[in-house]
């Protein structure tokens, strides 16, 4: 098989894999709360990535991780997965599945701007013609069916939702500056992140919590499809494309696979609104990364 077929494989198996993870949250959150399904699947997540760094032979990588990189990991563990998936969870808690997911889609946007204080960029015009379009889409699908109703949805959810891009984009800025191999560098952000949950479930007493069979099922298919191994193959997609943008359009067919999987799966209804806010968000984030190339 061509590298460039090799690619797209790749690429679709992510796609795929990251189109089922909100209806995996909504199951997930009907059994267990955040922090107990959040701590299962980073500690999933934890050995996937460890047995993906034995299996790539870079364990020596590994141990060549000097105190500083430690203690950029372990700031950037707290951000990603830590906080970031703590405010998501709790806003897919909040939320229909269907909503959730396309508002925390806008922080290719939130990235440019964060990218003025952080990384010293100016930004272009084109920025808040993308940020106006995209937000017109986050009202859209968070009207759920009621576009002259505003608040239909759960207004903290919303805030979330739209919130935890401001911590994904945060932390794409900071791991862009970690040259460190990105196996070893997720390994070490998502160990950081597994003690942060082992110390404050200890303190909050969730350990009490009963764990149904189901909750822990869907908590595991996260921490290996949503923050584990996929992410290894979206940047096998990304280096064997002949072409990136290409292959990182593709991750926009997610949601829309997602609304699918969830109407069928966990039964919900699919607003209109959610398609068509989706296309507002898509469209500014094709506006904002027109000549510039960001991946997932």
């Amino acid at each position: 098989m061509s590298p460039s077929r090799q690619s797209y494989l790749y690429a679709g198996l992510s796609v795929l894999f990251w189109s089922t993870i909100p209806t995996v949250f909504k199951i997930g959150l009907g059994e267990l709360n955040v922090l107990t399904m959040l701590t299962i699947a980073t500690l999933t997540s934890t050995f996937v990535l460890f047995v993906l760094i034995l299996a790539e032979r870079k364990l020596s990588l590994l141990g060549r991780t000097s105190i500083n990189e430690l203690l950029v990991s372990a700031l950037l563990g707290f951000i990603n997965p830590f906080i970031y998936y703590i405010i998501l969870l709790k806003a897919y808690s909040l939320l229909p599945g269907q909503v959730a997911q396309p508002l925390n889609m806008i922080w290719p946007i939130i990235l440019v701007f964060l990218s003025v204080p952080l990384l010293k960029q100016k930004i272009p015009s084109k920025s808040f013609l993308a940020l106006f379009i995209s937000f017109a889409g986050v009202y859209i699908v968070s009207s759920q069916g009621h576009l002259t109703k505003p608040g239909s949805s759960d207004p903290i959810g919303v805030l979330l939702a739209t919130g935890s891009s401001f911590f994904w984009a945060l932390y794409f800025i900071f791991n862009l500056r970690d040259k460190r191999d990105e196996a070893v560098k997720l390994f070490t952000n998502f160990l950081f992140a597994s003690v942060y949950l082992l110390i404050i479930m200890t303190l909050t007493g969730k350990w009490n919590a009963e764990v149904s069979l189901k909750g822990a099922g869907a908590s595991v298919y996260a921490g290996i499809f949503e923050m584990g191994i996929t992410f290894f193959f979206w940047l096998k997609a990304l280096s064997l494309a002949e072409t990136s943008d290409r292959v990182s359009n593709l991750v926009y067919i997610a949601p829309f696979l997602s609304m699918v999987f969830l109407h069928f799966i966990v039964k919900e209804p699919v607003y209109y609104t959610t398609p068509l806010g989706l296309i507002f968000i898509i469209t500014g984030i094709f506006i904002q990364n027109r000549n510039t190339h960001v991946a997932r």
